[in-house]
């Protein structure tokens, strides 16, 4: 309901600023109408003044004519001109405002993802320990809880570094950059991404000793995301790939998911702040649409490209190229 009163208000609003435009314009189009007339009475009063029997009758009234002439072309150019500059003016602030109206509707969806993103593992956590610790259990139980527990936890450090870090890059942070093996970076996460999801089918194709200049907190978080970024998206039983490899005097690295896919009028969105394709209020996947922004700002960090394209039958191939 406050969704559709939002966009009413919005459709409002933007109905009575083309409205406003539009009287402006016709203003300005009614000034040259009347200037226009009153040009041409000033026109025919002082023709009429002309005393026909003067030699320079002749010479005095294509003087006139051409003075008229000069302001007619006087009055069409500013015309002109006030009209552009107008919707020019108009355009660039009704863009602004729109792109400020969308911002501020993925600020609101963000909070409520974060919201939930922080309950949800705060209150799985609480309920195991309140289990462990009111109840005895057999070793299996424990270890079930225990390891579901530490699941949510590391979900909570994921969430916690990825608002801190887009904190710091939307404050120009300035990496701390060091020669590091992205073969070995890429085998650790490959390996910490297997152990939390055991039931994930994860196919890797790693070039040995790639070494790049980099932030390895950046990187690794790159990784990171990109892999839980193809496990929301994609069914448990289907595929996940990643493949590194050095050619071409770039490093390429790939991930591909075999999932829902991604529409072509949201391939260029997915890597905006706050963005999140659907309905904030009935999404199932999990997220805060932070991670793909994370992922272009530390590409571009790393004068990297990161680009989507369709993977063939089904998903996503998300292309990070390394210029080294």
């Amino acid at each position: 309901m406050i969704s559709v009163y939002k966009k009413r208000k919005l459709s409002f609003i933007t109905a009575v600023y083309w409205i406003l435009l539009l009287f402006i314009i016709a203003a300005w189009i009614w000034w040259f109408i009347s200037l226009q007339r009153q040009s041409n009475l000033m026109r025919l009063y002082q023709t009429v003044q002309l005393n026909k029997d003067d030699p320079a009758y002749e010479q005095h009234l294509n003087h006139l004519n051409n003075e008229h002439i000069r302001r007619t072309t006087q009055y069409i150019s500013e015309g002109i001109t006030f009209i552009i500059v107008t919707l020019i003016g108009a355009v660039f602030v009704y863009r602004s405002v729109r792109k400020q109206f969308f911002l501020t509707r993925q600020q609101q969806n963000f909070m409520m993802a974060v919201t939930h993103e922080l309950k949800t593992p705060i209150a799985i956590v609480s309920l195991n320990l309140e289990t462990l610790q009111k109840r005895k259990l057999d070793e299996e139980k424990q270890q079930r809880l225990i390891s579901t527990t530490l699941k949510e936890s590391e979900r909570l450090n994921d969430l916690t570094t990825n608002i801190l870090v887009a904190s710091q890059l939307e404050s120009n942070y300035t990496p701390d950059k060091e020669h590091i093996n992205l073969s070995a970076l890429a085998e650790k996460c490959i390996t910490d991404f297997s152990n939390r999801y055991p039931e994930r089918k994860i196919t890797k194709s790693i070039e040995a000793d790639i070494e790049i200049n980099g932030d390895k907190l950046l990187l690794q978080l790159l990784i990171n995301n990109l892999l839980d970024n193809a496990a929301k998206y994609s069914p448990k039983e289907k595929n996940i790939s990643i493949a590194l490899a050095q050619q071409a005097g770039k490093i390429i690295l790939k991930f591909a998911d075999e999932g829902i896919g991604i529409e072509d009028r949201e391939k260029k969105k997915i890597f905006d702040i706050f963005y999140r394709s659907g309905n904030e209020t009935i999404r199932k996947t999990k997220g805060t649409g932070l991670g793909l922004y994370l992922c272009k700002r530390i590409a571009e960090n790393h004068r990297a490209k990161i680009k989507v394209t369709d993977n063939q039958s089904a998903g996503s191939i998300f292309i990070i190229e390394f210029t080294t």
